[in-house]
């Protein structure tokens, strides 16, 4: 049975934690600073803790719309 159509287009979240830590030339710099860290480091750990955060979301949403 084919998915519904809906739960194809939570899958464009998908972009966004790929192509942000892709932005290297914006960001490549120190300031500012969080707690010594520069700017690049953190910005990449972030990037790896919204990754995190969207493919959860878009997995546990396709998911449900699998279950119906």
């Amino acid at each position: 049975m084919a998915a519904p159509a809906r739960s194809r287009h939570w899958q464009w979240l998908l972009i966004i934690p790929t192509v942000a830590p892709l932005l290297t030339p914006l960001t490549n710099r120190i300031e500012p600073t969080l707690m010594g860290i520069p700017f690049f480091f953190w910005y990449q750990f972030a990037c790896a803790l919204l990754a995190i955060v969207v493919i959860a979301i878009v997995h546990l949403t396709i998911r449900e719309d699998h279950r119906e």
